[in-house]
C-alpha cells in the first residue's frame, strides 16, 4: 500500500547516531528509509520525533501522544535498549509499554514496523552479562508484534549484526553501513519497491585482532566510552538531557544524497 505520512518514534538509533554528527546533523536508518519511501511514494511526509536517551516509558509518554495527533499511516517504533542496559530493568514492563505503542499506533490505523535487539556481548563484551536481558524482552517483542499485527524485523538470528563494522566506535550506535543496512531491512519487509533481501547478505570477512590488540581496544573502548556512559548514570544524567526531536513536524523529504537511500 502507499504511505504518504511516515512518523519514527524511538531512541538514538532512530535519531541517527553514528551516521553523521551534531555539527552537519544525524540522518540514520529512519531517515534512509523515509528517502527510500519518498521516492516510491510521492508527497511522503516525513517526522522523526525520536531524542537519544529515552527510555521506553519516556518514548510512549513524551512521542506517542505527538505521533498519534500527526495522524500516520506508517509508524516505526524502537525502544527498550535504553532500559536493558540500566539497574532496575524489567523485560516485563519494558514490553508493556511497547505493546502499549503498538495498540495505540495500529488502533490509529498505522502500519507499525518494530524490532529484536542484536546480541550485545557479541559487540561490546563487556555488555555480555546483559545478554539474558535482551534475550527474555526479544521474546516479548516478538509475542507483542504478533498479537497487534506489527511488522517485526528480527535482527538477532543474523550473525553479521554484531560484526563491528556495523557500530560506530562507541559500540552503542550503528555505523552509517549498520543504519543502511537496517534502512533495508525495513524496506524489504515493508515490500517497497527497489528493495530486496541482500541486507542479509554476511559481510566479506575480516581477521580477528591478536589478543594484545584486542586488549587495547577494550581498555580505550572502557576509557573513551564506557567510563563517561557510567558517570552520567552516576550523576543521574543522559544523553538526551536538553535535547528534542530532531523532526517533530511532517514535512515533505527531500533525497539530496543521491543514488540509492540504502547503500551497502
Amino acid at each position: 500500500m502507499p504511505y504518504t505520512r511516515y512518523v519514527a518514534l524511538g531512541d538514538s538509533q532512530t535519531e541517527g547516531l553514528g551516521d553523521g554528527d551534531d555539527v552537519l546533523g544525524y540522518r540514520g536508518w529512519a531517515d534512509r528509509l523515509a528517502e527510500h519511501l519518498a521516492r516510491a511514494e510521492q508527497g511522503l511526509l516525513f517526522a522523526n520525533l525520536a531524542v537519544r536517551g529515552r527510555t521506553a516509558e519516556q518514548i510512549r509518554d513524551e512521542q506517542l501522544p505527538v505521533a498519534l495527533e500527526l495522524r500516520p499511516d506508517l509508524a516505526t517504533v524502537m525502544a527498550g535498549m535504553n532500559d536493558v542496559i540500566r539497574p532496575g530493568f524489567d523485560a516485563a514492563r519494558v514490553a508493556g509499554v511497547l505493546e502499549d505503542m503498538f495498540a495505540a499506533l495500529v488502533g490509529a490505523g498505522a502500519h507499525v514496523v518494530t524490532v529484536t535487539f542484536p546480541d550485545i556481548g557479541r559487540i561490546a563484551p563487556l555488555a555480555r552479562p546483559l545478554v539474558p536481558r535482551v534475550l527474555d524482552v526479544n521474546e516479548r517483542i516478538r509475542e507483542a508484534a504478533a498479537r497487534h499485527g506489527v511488522t517485526l524485523v528480527d535482527t538477532y538470528p543474523l550473525a553479521y549484526v554484531t560484526d563491528a563494522r556495523m557500530w560506530s566506535s562507541d559500540r552503542l550506535h550503528a555505523s552509517p553501513l549498520g543504519h543502511a543496512r537496517f534502512a533495508a531491512a525495513v524496506a524489504h519487509a515493508l515490500e517497497l519497491p527497489g528493495s530486496d533481501d541482500t541486507w542479509m547478505a554476511p559481510l566479506p570477512p575480516l581477521s580477528p585482532p591478536g589478543a594484545w590488540r584486542a586488549a587495547a581496544i577494550e581498555a580505550r573502548w572502557v576509557a573513551t566510552f564506557a567510563g563517561p556512559w557510567i558517570a552520567r548514570r552516576l550523576r543521574g544524567r543522559s544523553s538526551g538531557d536538553g535535547r528534542t526531536a530532531k523532526r517533530p513536524l511532517l514535512t515533505p523529504v527531500i533525497c539530496d544524497h543521491g543514488g540509492s537511500p540504502t547503500p551497502f
